[in-house]
């Protein structure tokens, strides 16, 4: 059982093959794929329940290596993505692949109808998501580790996004569920919305946070010791090599995966703490975050669902934080609620009333009179009160 707990964080790397497996048969292994994860991980959080055991791990290493791991995975995942997209021979990968094996992914490509290339995008952008920017979650919180931060950057690269190693830790765990926080998607919102507001908002913190810190440090605004320009700057170095080895339409593509990975990733904040009030002067507690416990979710994605431990205590690593019984909870899985937040009547029919009860249940008395006041300005209070009679 113990080496369960190990493993059971090393699962990511199945769904990784899956993916690699079904994009190099094509056809309807592509749809038949996606359509696999995306009914494992909604589904089989609701078949399998919460997971809220808490071992103890001697060994914590090797829960370091298998994040590490996401880097050659994902990078090898969106490039046969691009391959399959693309016209040409990437890398001349294709020719010794059918040299090598026989193998032969041009007639595979040839095959493949658009619904087949929209299925192979979306099965991408999950990957991205689960393989890119979680891992580089849990890595850019590592400050102290070097090799950690610099791979959680480059799994953010792929997004256009290192500036989460700068927004995210030195802004949004400041101010997590405040007006302040360009995460935090305030009561009424709807998420295609909170994409847009939160990812230029972000980038504005990560280049005002910078800017203080090379101040601080009496370092020219633009040089090379700018985290923020170097960082997109490792985005801009990966699409010219895409654009250089396959052409616009392959720089196009991985264009457009990076909007999806980076969109997956704002839809992740607009949950997290959705419609949540806190008074920047407080310290931020478990309460100030949706939290969830369920089995899939917390083994794919290390222990991200328990968010409200990790907005309490950040330096804490994935497999030491707890499950945080008495805190709100989320509407099921991530995956299952990722999809319920692109559907606002829905979302909003259902978080409504989560909202109201975590004002009588959890908000302070300064919250209160917070949340009395985004209640207001929603109207979410009146939408419950339609929804009832």
């Amino acid at each position: 059982m113990k080496a369960l707990h190990y493993l059971k964080f090393y699962s990511f790397h199945i769904t990784g093959l899956i993916a690699i497996l079904c994009l190099m048969l094509g056809g309807q292994y592509i749809i038949i794929g996606a359509t696999t994860i995306i009914l494992f991980y909604s589904v089989g959080d609701m078949l399998l329940g919460d997971d809220t055991t808490n071992p103890e791990y001697k060994t914590p290493g090797i829960l370091t290596i298998n994040l590490w791991l996401a880097l050659p995975l994902i990078y090898f995942i969106t490039f046969l993505s691009i391959w399959m997209f693309s016209n040409s021979d990437l890398l001349g990968f294709g020719q010794w692949l059918l040299s090598s094996t026989g193998v032969d992914l041009f007639e595979t490509r040839a095959d493949l109808s658009s619904f087949e290339l929209v299925a192979a995008f979306i099965v991408t952008v999950l990957m991205i998501g689960m393989m890119a920017t979680i891992p580089a979650h849990e890595l850019v919180h590592r400050t102290w580790d070097k090799t950690s931060l610099l791979i959680g950057r480059w799994l953010l690269a792929l997004t256009f996004d290192t500036i989460f190693s700068i927004e995210h830790v030195y802004g949004h765990h400041k101010y997590a569920s405040t007006v302040s926080d360009p995460a935090t998607a305030p009561r009424g919102r709807n998420v295609y919305a909170h994409i847009l507001i939160s990812t230029w908002r972000g980038n504005v913190s990560a280049w005002e946070i910078e800017k203080i810190r090379l101040k601080r440090k009496k370092r020219s605004l633009f040089s090379y010791h700018n985290v923020f320009l170097r960082g997109h700057l490792m985005s801009v170095g990966l699409l010219a090599g895409v654009t250089w080895m396959g052409g616009i339409q392959s720089g196009l593509y991985f264009l457009a995966l990076a909007a999806g990975g980076k969109a997956l990733l704002e839809i992740v904040n607009y949950m997290e703490h959705y419609g949540l009030v806190r008074n920047p002067e407080t310290s931020v507690k478990p309460h100030h975050s949706w939290n969830t416990n369920k089995r899939i979710s917390s083994w794919a994605m290390f222990n991200l669902t328990r968010h409200s431990h990790h907005h309490a205590q950040g330096e804490v690593p994935y497999q030491d934080l707890k499950p945080m019984h008495d805190a709100p909870m989320m509407f099921g899985g991530y995956l299952s609620t990722i999809l319920l937040t692109l559907i606002p009547p829905l979302w909003h029919k259902v978080m409504s009333p989560k909202v109201l009860e975590w004002d009588s249940v959890y908000a302070s008395d300064e919250e209160k009179k917070l949340a009395n006041d985004a209640n207001l300005v929603s109207g979410i209070s009146e939408l419950v009160a339609a929804a009832r009679t």
